[in-house]
């Protein structure tokens, strides 16, 4: 389970969110600029809040009144970007394995070859970043971050690159790895279609406000 209750300034903008999250996906909807990237940077620990808590399965990663601050390379969170930001110089395989080799062996709840076949990219190992389609650059980004055995999934638009052929091949990936994996998530997206396919946990973000979607 994840709990905010954070206040967030910057310049003009001002994000305000008190709300626990449980749901295996959790749904985020809003325009650019309402404050979406903004609420998982907090959740990362990319961004501090200047007021609140952050407390993620009983875990304390952020109370500004007790100064608690758990740095992000330490709060086990899997993050997916739009364009995926895969290292260039190195291999799909080598790509994969970056935040695997950065856990103890105690921590890797899943394998890389159940992870290849699951996202169906065993084909794809050798290649560098240069040589993949979009949707494979996703594809090999969210095996990547599931390799991390992260404790939450933080997922910014991971498609919004796609046209809609390669949205529909890549949307029940997301599934598949929350069915076989149980690793919970959270989808942010401005394409109200993409969380209607994955979950009735739904929210929007409103001039940094979280509004729960009736």
């Amino acid at each position: 389970m994840l709990e905010l209750d954070i206040h967030f300034q910057r310049d003009e903008f001002s994000l305000a969110v008190k709300q626990q999250f449980s749901a295996p996906i959790t749904g985020i909807l809003g325009a650019s600029g309402s404050g979406k990237s903004t609420l998982l940077s907090l959740i990362a620990g990319l961004l501090k809040p200047q007021q609140g808590n952050i407390v993620l399965n009983g875990e304390t990663l952020c109370n500004t009144n007790s100064r608690i601050w758990i740095p992000p390379h330490q709060r086990h969170i899997g993050l997916v970007f739009q364009d995926g930001q895969l290292l260039p110089h190195l291999s799909v395989r080598n790509n994969l394995l970056y935040g695997y080799k950065n856990i103890t062996p105690q921590q890797r709840r899943f394998s890389l070859d159940t992870v290849v076949d699951l996202l169906e990219i065993g084909q794809l190992l050798e290649r560098k970043p240069a040589h993949l389609s979009g949707g494979e650059k996703q594809r090999v980004a969210l095996g990547r971050a599931v390799l991390y055995s992260p404790e939450l999934l933080l997922l910014d638009e991971p498609l919004s690159a796609l046209d809609e052929r390669l949205k529909q091949q890549i949307l029940p990936f997301f599934l598949r790895i929350y069915d076989e994996c149980k690793i919970p998530m959270m989808y942010v997206t401005h394409a109200f279609s993409e969380l209607e396919f994955l979950t009735s946990q739904r929210f929007i973000v409103r001039d940094g406000s979280l509004l729960k979607e009736a």
